[in-house]
């Protein structure tokens, strides 16, 4: 069983920065996604950015340039470091995990994922 634990969030003004962190237990071995979503009030879950195994990255046309995704595999931990955030940036922040078919790739769909975290609130304020 796959458990992920995010932490960071918070509170910031416009401008500012903050990094998210997901920490993997019981991990999917081999090939396999990890991605961040958020979701703001009455809208739909978002995919952010994604990264496989072998540090390939995908990104949301919204978050290029700002957001930055990573990983550290000898921790089992994957980072979201979002600078220059915005108001529209405001909401609950998910982490999530899938396995990677042969040749697939990690699109930001969160339909796909099957593993996921518990919600980290990120508020910007302008």
């Amino acid at each position: 069983q796959v458990q992920l634990v995010v932490s960071g969030g918070g509170s910031v003004q416009t401008g500012g920065s903050l990094r998210l962190s997901c920490a993997a237990s019981g991990v999917i071995s081999g090939r396999r996604c990890m991605g961040w979503f958020r979701q703001a009030p009455g809208n739909e879950l978002q995919g952010v950015a994604s990264i496989d195994e072998g540090g390939i990255t995908h990104a949301a046309a919204s978050v290029k340039g700002r957001f930055t995704i990573s990983q550290d595999n000898n921790k089992n931990t994957v980072y979201l470091q979002m600078n220059n955030l915005r108001p529209e940036d405001t909401g609950l922040y998910y982490c999530a995990a899938k396995p990677r078919l042969l040749a697939g790739t990690c699109a930001i769909n969160a339909n796909s994922y099957t593993n996921w975290g518990q919600g980290t609130q990120v508020t910007v304020s302008s």
